[in-house]
């Protein structure tokens, strides 16, 4: 079974511009400065690239399943700009505080829970892949980020862009292994750094 080394990486707030709502259309969705870059970086360095995503505006009926993906099919029509593009999404629709019949048996993937990542994992496995923990990373902007990706025994990198808990994470005694101000820093100045010598 070939090895991969993954980027987990949260959307809103690490990849797109947190508008303060959820974002519904393709003109709410702008990209962070030279995000799009880091992607096409780290993916040129060996990386897989997989979005792990909560998108609650679906059960509160602020967003449809239809608006989500039509907005990621937006996100990789931008990065084929960079000839580059994102492998897999995988987002959990529901909101403990908005019961509905439809969702709620995803509640159990929410961030912080890392199953959207041992779900990747184990799609990626059944087509060929053993995803090297150790040389893989999570990187978004939020507390619940962090411990998602400490759960599933990445690597975790905090940015600055979105919600920028980073006092957050030190209030709760919760450390990511590196602080980046933005994605393309991450990538740059922290992924490529630890990857040099891990086979693609």
């Amino acid at each position: 079974m070939e090895s991969v080394k993954v980027l987990f990486l949260d959307r809103d707030g690490t990849i797109n511009k947190d508008i303060g709502s959820y974002v519904s259309n393709r003109e709410e969705f702008i990209l962070i400065d030279r995000a799009d870059e880091a992607i096409a970086i780290a993916r040129a360095a060996g990386f897989r690239i997989v979005i792990i995503t909560n998108q609650a505006g679906i059960a509160r009926g602020i967003v449809t399943p239809q608006e989500v993906e039509d907005v990621n099919d937006y996100l990789n029509e931008l990065l084929a700009e960079r000839q580059t593009s994102f492998d897999r999404c995988y987002y959990c629709p529901a909101h403990p505080n908005y019961p509905h019949p439809e969702y709620d048996r995803f509640m159990d993937r929410r961030k912080p829970s890392p199953l959207m990542v041992e779900q990747a994992i184990a799609d990626l496995r059944e087509e060929g892949f053993e995803v090297d923990r150790e040389a893989s990373f999570f990187i978004g902007d939020k507390v619940i980020d962090i411990e998602c990706g400490q759960r599933a025994k990445l690597k975790t990198i905090l940015v600055r862009t979105g919600h920028n808990e980073e006092a957050l994470c030190h209030e709760r005694g919760i450390s990511p292994d590196h602080v980046a101000d933005d994605l393309f820093q991450a990538v740059t100045g922290f992924v490529l750094e630890g990857n040099t010598t891990a086979k693609d």
